[in-house]
């Protein structure tokens, strides 16, 4: 399954990345560690709500909704109701690096 209604939203609206607060398209991993999901959030400036389009890494359902933007972001995936979190991508580096060492 692939996420296809935010990019429809971005070409119907004539989006650029200049026109963005936040945009990011990620892999997830569920809580075994195991690269399982996706994720897009895109949050337009023009009224600063957060579009987020997923697969759970959990139970694997789609699933889009739109929250106000501010963070620590997440969203609860509508089907199991697991937190899915929207790390800066720095912080989530580090954690990553020290779970190897």
């Amino acid at each position: 399954m692939e996420l296809k209604k935010i990019q429809e939203y971005v070409q119907k609206n004539s989006i650029n990345p200049s026109e963005c607060l936040y945009h990011t398209q990620r892999s997830i991993k569920n809580k075994k560690g195991e690269v399982a999901g996706k994720l897009r959030v895109l949050v337009p400036k023009t009224d600063g709500k957060a579009r987020v389009e997923y697969i759970c890494p959990e139970c694997g359902a789609y699933g889009y909704q739109e929250a106000e933007w501010k963070r620590p972001f997440y969203v609860k995936c509508e089907k199991c109701h697991v937190k899915i979190g929207v790390p800066k991508m720095k912080a989530e580096a580090k954690r990553d690096l020290k779970r190897n060492d």
